[in-house]
């Protein structure tokens, strides 16, 4: 394996420049990259940091009201009869059962929301790809991660985060 290896490595050095330098007509792109990379990217991450930032927010308040109620309830169990405090109980239980289904609704709205913005983010910037694919004479693009090995003249991920700033900038025009 390893003088296979060495095979190939010697070849592609081995390469005449001008042969590496043509386009190849299979182009990679690492989208994650383009996502993390680009002044779009980066602010849709942005806005979902303060999103989520605000949620915490929200959690902590509603935990600490809830530790205050339980504690409340904790102390005056001295003085309770054992129905009403069973009852008092019941109900704060039922309340923090309700809290837990809306906080993790809100968790799943996170996803959602975050899943529709990189899904209109890749939408947005298919149109930039498939113009460098066209300008480079290539008739596929490969996702980075799919590949094995490759020449760095495939690989248009610089090139689409240049455009996709340029194009879109953070994507709130």
């Amino acid at each position: 394996m390893r003088i296979l290896a060495a095979i190939l490595l010697w070849l592609m050095l081995a390469m005449p420049v001008a042969a590496q330098q043509t386009s190849p007509s299979v182009l990679i792109i690492d989208s994650d990259r383009l996502y993390t990379e680009t002044l779009y990217g980066r602010r849709i991450e942005a806005d979902l940091a303060a999103e989520v930032s605000a949620v915490q927010a929200e959690n902590d308040r509603i935990a600490e009201t809830l530790r205050n109620e339980e504690l409340s309830l904790t102390e005056r169990r001295p003085d309770m009869a054992p129905e009403a405090f069973r009852a008092e109980a019941e109900a704060f239980d039922n309340k923090v059962q309700e809290v837990r289904r809306a906080r993790d609704a809100k968790t799943v709205e996170l996803q959602v929301m975050r899943a529709d913005a990189r899904a209109r983010f890749e939408e947005q910037v298919q149109g930039i790809v498939a113009n460098v694919m066209l300008e480079r004479g290539a008739s596929i693009v490969l996702e980075q991660r799919n590949v094995v090995l490759s020449v760095r003249s495939a690989n248009i991920t610089d090139d689409v985060i240049v455009r996709v700033d340029a194009q879109l900038g953070d994507g709130s025009r």
